[in-house]
């Protein structure tokens, strides 16, 4: 009996133990099992979350790229748009020439250069308004001048020209003769006029020029210029070039290129080159220095009887020779040319002036 109730309380206390055991191993395993299951939770929340910020990151980075990009093609839309020069090969030319080629001066201010065509480039075309000046060289003489010309460039309404008397360009050695307009035989010559720059005393774009490179060279294609420009409010590439040969201070000629940007060419198109010379004048270009040529002077003056090239002042009726100083002066409604004899003139009533008409 004994021995059977020894036996039952053994296998009792097994019992237990088994249970305490399979207790103690049900328990870790639930727990181990929710901790994984809480891990793979916050696991694939922080991935999910990750995701969605790197998501999210990306789509931000694709807008603010996308929103650049529209950016960029609105401004590329805007500066096509804004752009109007116009390059047009037919107006233009890229072939070189020898400005020593060009003919002597005979009794025309300017020559064509290159058929009448500028070499202004693709790359130097612009309706953006500028102006560039040259430096001057160790001998103090200008060098090219460019600008794309247009209102924004232009004297402003009611601004008056300043001074430039104190600029002293390279070959000025003044000199006065009663056969030139004016009598004074240099001009302070803009290369980019002032009504097209509104530039005054710019050493840089001053240099001697005879009254004649000035009155009856340049100043008719500036005027040409300037009235498209006020005409059309477009924009006119142009550029002047001295030219002077060797190491002389005075430019024998100027270079003179001109093209209208927003029409491609076909309200203004030249090249010409205008002579840097005086009539009756002989020049010395490595100085500046300058005399009289009488025995051209008098050779010109025709005979009474022969057929001449005069100004007549309508109101005073004096008969001028072209050159003279009165004729600048005298007003467009008195002012009349005439080719003619002056024996014709005399019995019209006219007589010569007592200026340009001296001694004869």
């Amino acid at each position: 009996m004994k021995k059977f109730l020894r036996c039952n309380a053994i296998i009792a206390c097994l019992l237990a133990l088994l249970l305490v055991f399979a207790g103690c191993d049900a328990n870790p395993a639930e727990t181990e099992e929710s901790s994984a299951l809480t891990t793979t939770v916050e696991t694939s929340a922080s991935t999910t979350a990750q995701t969605a910020e790197t998501s999210a990151a990306t789509t931000d980075t694709e807008s603010v790229l996308t929103t650049d990009t529209e950016r960029n093609e609105e401004s590329s839309a805007d500066t096509e748009k804004s752009s109007a020069a116009v390059y047009n090969p037919e107006n233009l030319s890229t072939s070189p020439i020898d400005l020593s080629s060009l003919p002597a001066h005979t009794d025309k201010p300017y020559v064509e250069v290159n058929g009448n065509l500028p070499f202004f480039t693709e790359a130097e075309i612009t309706d953006v308004a500028y102006e560039s000046y040259s430096a001057l060289d160790q001998l103090g003489r200008c060098g090219a001048a460019i600008a794309c010309c247009g209102k924004e460039t232009m004297p402003a309404p009611g601004e008056d020209r300043g001074s430039i008397s104190s600029i002293t360009p390279t070959g000025w050695v003044q000199a006065k003769y009663i056969c030139v307009s004016g009598q004074s035989l240099y001009n302070r010559c803009h290369l980019i006029a002032w009504q097209l720059s509104a530039e005054n005393a710019n050493v840089k774009n001053l240099i001697s020029g005879t009254r004649y490179l000035n009155a009856d060279g340049m100043i008719p294609f500036e005027n040409m210029v300037a009235d498209y420009i006020k005409e059309t409010g477009n924009h006119v590439m142009y550029r002047v070039t001295p030219i002077f040969e060797g190491s002389n201070l005075l430019a024998s000629g100027v270079q003179i290129e001109a093209y209208s940007v927003e029409d491609g060419g076909e309200g203004i198109c030249f090249n010409v080159y205008c002579y840097n010379v005086q009539p009756f004048i002989i020049i010395d270009y490595a100085t500046g220095s300058s005399s009289f040529d009488e025995d051209a002077f008098e050779a010109s003056k025709p005979d009474p009887d022969e057929v001449g090239n005069y100004v007549l002042n309508k109101n005073t009726k004096k008969i001028h020779y072209p050159y003279c100083n009165s004729v600048t002066q005298m007003s467009e409604k008195n002012r009349e040319e005439y080719t003619g004899t002056l024996n014709d003139l005399k019995a019209q009533g006219y007589s010569t002036c007592g200026n340009c008409f001296a001694g004869q």
